[in-house]
């Protein structure tokens, strides 16, 4: 009979295997841990839900990376003088 203790485990284990890539692991451990308590508490499908909730984290993470990246370009291009017109004399 499973327990709490034993879909909490489980839903680690999962985390902790699939985070054996870093560079690809950001956001699963905490999606896996939510995932799977979601999941017990559904009824059982810790083991499932941490899987799940693996990949949401992993996509969510992903998509906060990818807004920052492209506003710190932003930021930077902004912050960057215009370059002159190739017609404009030179000082």
């Amino acid at each position: 009979m499973p327990t709490l203790r034993h879909s909490l485990i489980a839903a680690f284990a999962v985390a902790f295997a699939i985070a054996a890539a870093p560079a690809q692991a950001k956001g699963c451990i905490k999606g896996a841990v939510v995932g799977g308590v979601a999941g017990h508490v559904a009824g059982r499908h810790a083991v499932a839900g941490a899987v799940v909730g693996c990949a949401v984290g992993h996509h969510l993470a992903a998509k906060k990376e990818r807004e920052e990246r492209e506003e710190r370009a932003a930021a930077r291009a902004a912050a960057s003088p215009a370059p002159l017109p190739a017609s404009a004399p030179r000082p």
